[in-house]
């Protein structure tokens, strides 16, 4: 993020030709829209951007400081650049020139070579061919590479230990201009390509414009454009640059392995045999279409509308068009046209000829476009395993459709409401049809820049508990200096693993070999379950009673990503290398089939037991509840899939052996405890033999859980058995193969309702796939029904299984459980409304609970009547002037607009959590300063921040500047033997229950140490500086460490947290593209440890459920193996699919002195407010079915998560066919 928003700071601030104003003191030229899309390329799971983007803005010569959330922070009206770190151009250091000219000049002429491998530097196509025939070449160890970017994409084949850099070929970087056209080098990088057309025709500028949304900013400052192309021809690569080139009637330059060269158009050059490794493209050439009667434009559809994803389907059109008149206004002949397509599940872009001479001499008109249309259908045709094709082809017709309608006269141009790039067109129209592009004046959505509001209330009864103030270490983490596991140096003799992991769901292990390769040749040995100590056991994970997971697979693999070995090498890269060429035998004889989805499952009566004090009580008389029903509903069903955690930091441990059969394994985890427990159980050692540390965790979302056990395990293992450290840090394909994530689910649901809404009775079948061991599944039905109990449904029954399957175990995520119940829950709600044709607001707020029957549903955790918060909330916002207005215009919007829909929802929270026991430890040490532990991880959820202000506060009674105490608080890392009954970091009250115990053992020192302050007052008459009351406490041997280990009251282990959610979005029907305009969020925080820290929780939860709900798809193939297994078709939220409008209010709710200082937990309950977004998508797709009379009914079953291809599927994938006919049938009549 850092080195993105500094990139554009650079580059906005560079001296350019001619006069141009200078930014105002203290700021950049840089535009809040490009300091905004300087950050979209990157990735963030913990916070929601909306402080990234704001910071990113803070640069900004055009931005607002009164708009920006850091103004939360200051008084009303003080927005002042002054309180912010001073910015001067100027100022800013770059990378030296003469450290550049230094490191250059290191760089041997040719080679740079190691015991291992090298890197070879030609500076010649001459030099080149030399290397190519020299004795040591081999096209399976090296490869050719211009920035070697394509390796993010195809990392298993990145198995080289040699690279010739051709980058230093000065033929390769040529950039000529003509009167002709442009002509690049194959080596020049897309983000000057891009530079070079910007400053070109129209045609050159829509080029640029679209390849500015290929990849993201770092990626194109160094890919090269014939990188790119050749990818797209020799590795099927789904080029977006391969499509726009192809359609401009790029021609391109190659030289073959015989040294011949040839001029081949771009299409010929795609459609050879993949080209040899020792075929060189010099360089493309783009032709100047000039600007009369021209017509080119370009789309793209993909889950992220500035880039940074791969595209569904991408399009280029060039037309030349002549003008006549006739009866009806201007007629536009197409003289002639290039339609080219890419990306749709093709080995590479092609041109759809028969739709071009289709085409050619016609002038537009609904049949014209029809047939079109029907032509494009038949030329369109996605491989065999390509995802959605269906959807695929709807796309392709949707582009047409949208590029044909804007040549016609008298068609409702879908042009007028397609985003650029981000869904459909990207039009750049010249000569005599530039008038009627010209009604594109309205900002796309896509393009709304992001804005935002907080609203939050400071307590200072407890001072400086209650302050919003900065986040502990947060300088460390901005600026890199911060020590994660992987930064640990490496200890001398320091080994590295890589996993092997099975790609069948059952079978027999029969062998595992290597194929021949340097890094086979480099491997240790391979650790297997046949490593562990006899004494030992074969667990990679157990936790509390539920049961374990075997750490590696022995003899039969279970399902597809079970750890079979730990490859041990020299070196992270060579264990990588030889993990990817393993060669498996496996051996299926006289095994039953796996069992890979809920259905098998209950099928089979495959379950996992769930202890009967973790089943929730039904509630009321179901079948008396349905007789009493005026309607029913008997068998609605609704599914929700998995999702991944994407932590910024995949699963680590560094294990160290030490004497006497002790080791001591540092470990990204969320429960050191467990940890140790499970390693010595491995082992077979005692636990006091184990010593697990951890300091900071970067992400954990749950999967540092239990599953962060597995790796902790394997190294343990490994340095036990080789007596020599041993490290591990997964790659991210391997992490999210073994990850498990949430839970998958498939509810049925019968219930009854009277005739206004209010129901009567809910039956729930629900089975969860578990995957292969228990994990926490156990716990899943509790807080599933916790959360589906926000409504009074009368009587409630429900029957959940936990289903076991042959896939990897599930494990909790954020909020898991509650965020599935919440959301069945509204799903049950709109299909009650909408068989009624009645309000869905109308329905929830009449069906939410009154304090009896909120006690009768969730016991002694309703708390007292002042608690009950969520009544008020829902009508703060559902029932607000306001809300009535946008839903009005929500109304007329749709009314006037066919080719996008909006929706607007509500939806309340109910979330219950829990009190744990928990310890603390507070040391004062001789000079004053004072060090924390607690049972709690840091984990980014800032509870090192909570437990500095409550230690400050603990101990400010002996102080009279107590706050100033936080300067002197240090909490230090988390340690298996120093502390224990540490227990787990999780279920969102960590940071309450670490902050009581240290308030708890702050108590005992200020005991001890009160009668000292009150001598030392009594015989200065001045009360004595800390320093000094702490030197006399040592010098009279008071004891100045305090250790506590709090439980909470029997009488009180749970209460429930309470919010709502109103989301307003946009889908574009042609595409399904969805824009979230608006999410205005209020979450009742209690009285707030640390609002600014609540505040980062519930946006941060808050998007990361969008994720879930809309485009995080966790794929997997028909072995149940994870396919989406990188950042290339795993796709979280980024700062262009955020809401472009982010409201929140944390409020104060009444006290509680039951709770921590009346606070209340935050990390997990606002991820639920996210259906917010699904619900309001729902509205919007109804709307499109309503235009386009789908067959289907408005009551429609929408699934978790709702993709763009759900969305378009939703809304009628032959809706522009059914448009086009219409208006054919109604011309003739």
């Amino acid at each position: 993020m850092c080195m993105s928003i500094f990139s554009a700071l650079v580059k906005a601030d560079k001296p350019k030709p001619g006069t141009e104003p200078a930014a105002p003191p203290g700021f950049s030229k840089l535009t809040s829209c490009e300091a905004e899309h300087a950050v979209s390329g990157n990735l963030c799971r913990c916070t929601g951007y909306r402080p990234i983007v704001d910071a990113c803005r803070s640069f900004a010569a055009d931005v607002d400081l009164e708009d920006l959330g850091l103004n939360t922070f200051w008084k009303k009206s003080c927005a002042d650049i002054a309180k912010l770190p001073e910015y001067s151009a100027g100022s800013v250091c770059t990378f030296p020139e003469f450290l550049k000219s230094e490191i250059k000049s290191l760089v041997p002429p040719t080679v740079i070579t190691g015991d291992d491998g090298g890197w070879y530097h030609p500076k010649s196509i001459g030099e080149l061919h030399s290397l190519f025939d020299s004795d040591w070449f081999d096209e399976n160890t090296v490869k050719v590479v211009a920035s070697n970017t394509g390796s993010g994409v195809y990392k298993d084949q990145d198995l080289h230990d040699k690279y010739i850099d051709i980058k230093g070929i000065p033929e390769l970087s040529v950039i000529n201009r003509s009167s002709k056209g442009v002509e690049l080098g194959a080596a020049v990088s897309i983000a000057k390509a891009i530079e070079v057309f910007s400053d070109g025709t129209p045609v050159f500028s829509k080029i640029a414009d679209h390849l500015s949304k290929v990849a993201s900013p770092f990626v194109r400052n160094t890919a090269t454009i014939g990188g790119n192309l050749v990818m797209a021809q020799r590795l099927d690569f789904a080029s977006d640059i391969a499509t726009v080139l192809l359609a401009a009637g790029s021609t391109v330059t190659i030289q073959t392995a015989s040294k011949k060269m040839l001029c081949l158009t771009l299409e010929e050059f795609l459609e050879q045999p993949p080209c040899e490794v020792k075929t060189i493209l010099l360089s493309v050439f783009v032709p100047d279409w000039g600007s009369d009667n021209v017509i080119f434009e370009t789309s793209r559809a993909s889950p992220r509308p500035f880039g940074n994803a791969v595209s569904y389907v991408n399009s280029a059109f060039l037309a030349r068009t002549s003008g006549g008149t006739a009866s009806g206004g201007i007629l536009i002949v197409i003289e002639d046209i290039c339609l080219a397509f890419g990306a749709y599940g093709v080995d590479h872009a092609i041109r759809a000829r028969k739709v071009e001479e289709f085409l050619k001499g016609k002038s537009v008109s609904a049949q014209v476009i029809l047939e079109a249309v029907r032509l494009l259908k038949d030329v369109i045709s996605p491989s065999e395993g390509t995802t959605h094709p269906e959807y695929r082809v709807s796309l392709a017709v949707s582009f047409l459709f949208s590029f044909l309608s804007s040549l016609s006269n008298g068609l409702d141009m879908p042009a007028n409401s397609i985003a650029p790039n981000g869904s459909c067109g990207n039009g750049v129209v010249n000569g005599s049809v530039q008038s009627s592009q010209e009604k594109r004046l309205e900002v796309a959505s896509d393009y709304l820049p992001i804005r935002s509001r907080q609203e939050i209330a400071f307590s200072g009864e407890y001072k400086p508990v209650g302050k919003p103030l900065m986040k502990a270490g947060v300088e460390l983490q901005a600026s890199g200096e911060a020590v994660y596991v992987d930064d640990i140096p490496a200890p001398n003799d320091c080994l590295y693993g890589a996993f092997i992991y099975s790609t069948h769901p059952h079978a027999y292990i029969k062998g595992v070999n290597f194929k021949p390769s340097l890094a086979s040749q480099k491997v240790i040995t391979v650790i297997t379950a046949k490593d562990i100590p006899s004494n030992g056991e074969n667990v990679g994970s157990s936790f509390l009673m539920f049961g374990e997971e075997a750490l590696f697979a022995d003899p039969i693999s279970e399902f597809a990503g079970q750890n079979i070995g730990v490859v041990i090498a020299e070196t992270q890269k060579y264990a990588y290398m030889a993990a990817k060429q393993v060669v498996i035998e496996y051996n299926t004889e006289n095994l039953e089939p796996p069992i890979l989805t809920i259905e098998d499952a209950i099928q089979h009566n495959r379950y996992f037991h769930t202890p009967p004090f973790f089943i929730p009580n039904q509630v009321g008389d179901f079948d008396q509840g349905m007789s009493e029903a005026d309607h029913k509903i008997l068998s609605g069903e609704v599914k929700l899939e998995s999702q991944y955690y994407f932590y910024m930091e995949m699963q680590t441990a560094l294990a160290i052996p030490d004497e006497d059969n002790c080791i001591t394994v540092y470990s990204s985890t969320q429960m050191p405890e467990v940890a140790q427990a499970v390693i010595a159980k491995c082992l077979g050692i005692p636990h006091h033999n184990v010593r697990v540390i951890t300091r900071r965790v970067g992400g954990g979302f749950g999967g540092k859980a239990t599953k962060g056990c597995h790796v902790a395990c394997a190294v343990a293992v490994a340095a036990f058995k080789l007596r020599r450290p041993v490290r591990m840090y997964l790659d991210r394909k391997t992490d999210m193969i073994m990850a498990g994530g949430r839970h998958p689910m498939k509810a049925k649901y019968s219930v009854g309702f009277k005739s206004d809404g209010t129901l009567t009775a809910l039956r729930l079948d629900l089975g969860m796939n578990a995957g292969i061991s228990p994990d926490i599944s156990a716990m899943m039905t509790m807080t599933l029904i916790g959360a589906l109990k926000k409504y009074n449904w009368g009587a409630l029954s429900f029957d959940v299984k936990v289903c076991k399957t042959n896939v990897s175990s599930k494990s909790a995520m954020r909020a898991p459980g509650d965020v599935q119940g919440s959301f069945i829950a509204e799903t049950i709600i709109e299909h009650v409304a909408s068989t009624l044709g009645a309000d869905t607001n109308a329905v929830r707020k009449k069906n939410l609970h009154d304090i009896d029957s909120l006690k009768v549903f969730y016991g002694e955790a309703a708390g007292d009547v002042p608690t009950y918060t969520l009544v008020d909330i829902f009508d703060k916002l559902a029932a607000s002037p306001e809300y009535k207005q946008r839903a009005a215009a929500v109304e007329r919007f749709n009314g006037g607009s066919r080719w996008k829909k909006r929706g607007i929802s509500c939806v309340p929270i109910t979330y219950e959590v829990r009190l744990r026991a928990s310890p603390g430890k507070v040391s004062i040490l001789n000079d004053g300063s004072i060090a924390v532990e607690v049972g709690g991880i840091e984990i980014g959820q800032g509870l090192w921040t909570k437990v500095k202000q409550m230690t400050a506060f603990g101990l400010g009674t002996l102080w009279p500047e107590g706050e100033g105490l936080l300067d002197k608080v240090r909490v230090i890392q988390a340690d298996s033997l120093s502390l224990t009954q540490g227990g787990f970091t999780g279920g969102s009250t960590t940071s309450e229950n670490s902050c009581e115990a240290v308030r708890l053992s702050c108590a005992e020192l200020v005991e001890r140490l009160m009668p000292i302050k009150q001598s030392l007052e009594a015989t200065s008459g001045v009360p004595p500086s800390w320093t000094a009351l702490i030197a006399q406490a040592t010098m009279a041997s008071v004891n100045l460490a305090a250790h506590a280990y709090w439980k909470p009251d029997p009488a009180f282990v749970s209460y429930l947290n309470y919010g709502a959610g109103v989301s307003e979005v946009e889908v574009d029907v042609l595409t399904g593209a969805t824009t979230i305009l608006r999410s205005d969020l209020v979450y009742d925080c209690g009285q707030s440890l640390n609002p600014a820290v609540d505040l980062g929780q519930v946006e941060g939860a808050f998007v990361q459920g969008v994720g879930f709900f809309t485009n995080e798809e966790y794929a997997t193939n028909a072995d149940g193996m994870v396919i989406n297994d990188g950042t290339w078709t795993y796709k979280i939220p980024t700062v262009d699919t955020i809401p472009k409008q982010l409201n929140v209010e944390l409020i104060n709710s009444a006290r509680d002195k039951k709770r921590v200082l009346s606070s209340k937990a935050s990390g997990e309950p606002p991820l639920l407010l996210a259906s917010s977004v699904h619900c309001a998508m729902r509205e919007a797709i109804r709307a499109a079915r309503k235009e386009f009379a789908v067959d289907s009914p408005l009551t429609f079953q929408m699934n978790v998560p709702a993709t763009m291809a759900t969305v378009k599927e939703l809304c009628g994938l032959d809706v522009v066919e059914r448009h086009l006919e219409s208006l054919s049938t109604a011309r003739k009549a």
